[in-house]
């Protein structure tokens, strides 16, 4: 089978491997697509994801639609589409049992990620491994290249859910029109907000922004964005200078939700706002078993394909990388590995 593998910074080779067989409890499945996600654009551009180094060659990829190739219980047909939950989890500790907080616990793995040793390998092959208990099956018509979006969804969906408020009927703003920011936008007005305002420095993101229902939209630099007006607050880009226009955006006793993942060390974010206004500000990081209800709402809601905007075959990797990384030509870029 072919396999994308990541050796180093910008070293990107299609290679030849042998077609894994799966063991007990395991589901062999035939790769579609595979979202290009930002740590995926992170090992192949900067050869590491934070302080994640590629030290072996990485297969990258957690965002997966598939079908069924064998499952060696007979539990699922051949055929059988399907997403997948990229994560393994490590064992109960004291002040984690049980399964809420299991995406916390120290131990687990993440396909696509460089964070363990041997790193765990990711999902942009030809054929791909995974526990029985990790493949989530689609409903019926549900499109592959659209239930590659369950995974980031996900990361939404949990964030917002970790605000512990409904957005029905709030003003809500989203920082960042990347591909979270846009299912940002898309959960927000999925949830029942008033009003959605969304912001980026590009013009690009800010028109697929509006396609996906955004009320009114603010290009960074240009446009002046409303100080203590939004009851909710999606910071999803992950950059101190965001961050601190999410916290001085909030209304008094409003919530900011930490989606983009922030760097390691010292960071120089306004936190004043956070104790004058009484805001409550809550992280994210990755989800729990929110990609099954995410499967759900992409059923529900055809209209979030949108955030797919390119699509490219595996045998072009490099130029798929290439526009993920380009934010003003691209939303979600998928790599096709479908017949």
């Amino acid at each position: 089978m072919k396999t994308l593998v990541i050796n180093a910074k910008e070293d990107l080779d299609i290679v030849d491997s042998p077609t894994p067989e799966p063991g007990d409890g395991q589901v062999r499945l035939k790769v579609a697509y595979v979202g290009i996600c930002g740590s995926d654009l992170h090992y192949y551009y900067n050869g590491a994801n934070g302080t994640f180094v590629v030290r072996e060659p990485l297969t990258p990829g957690h965002e997966v639609s598939a079908t069924v190739d064998l499952d060696p219980s007979g539990k699922y047909a051949v055929g059988t589409p399907v997403t997948v939950h990229p994560a393994t989890f490590g064992p109960d500790i004291a002040g984690l049992e049980g399964d809420e907080y299991r995406h916390l616990r120290p131990g687990g793995s993440y396909l696509g990620s460089a964070s363990t040793w041997p790193h765990t390998q990711g999902a942009m092959a030809q054929y791909l491994i995974v526990g029985a208990d990790m493949v989530r099956p689609l409903p019926a018509g549900l499109d592959l290249k659209a239930a590659a979006l369950a995974e980031p969804l996900s990361v939404v969906w949990h964030g917002l859910a970790n605000t512990g408020t409904s957005l029905k009927g709030l003003d809500v703003l989203v920082c960042g029109c990347g591909p979270i920011g846009l299912l940002g936008v898309f959960a927000a007005r999925t949830q029942g907000a008033a009003c959605v305002t969304a912001t980026d420095v590009l013009d690009g993101p800010l028109e697929r922004a509006k396609a996906l229902g955004a009320d009114a939209t603010l290009k960074v630099g240009v446009d002046e964005i409303p100080a203590n007006r939004f009851d909710l607050v999606m910071e999803c880009v992950g950059l101190p200078v965001s961050v601190s226009a999410a916290i001085a955006a909030a209304k008094p006793r409003g919530h900011v939700a930490q989606i983009g993942m922030l760097t390691g060390g010292d960071l120089p974010i306004a936190l004043a706002g956070l104790v004058n206004k009484e805001l409550t500000m809550t992280g994210a990081f990755r989800f729990n078993d929110e990609i099954d209800e995410a499967v759900k709402i992409i059923a529900a809601h055809p209209e979030v394909a949108q955030v797919v905007t390119h699509v490219l075959p595996y045998t072009d990797a490099v130029g798929a990388f290439a526009i993920a990384k380009d934010s003003q030509a691209s939303g979600k870029v998928l790599v096709s590995f479908a017949d």
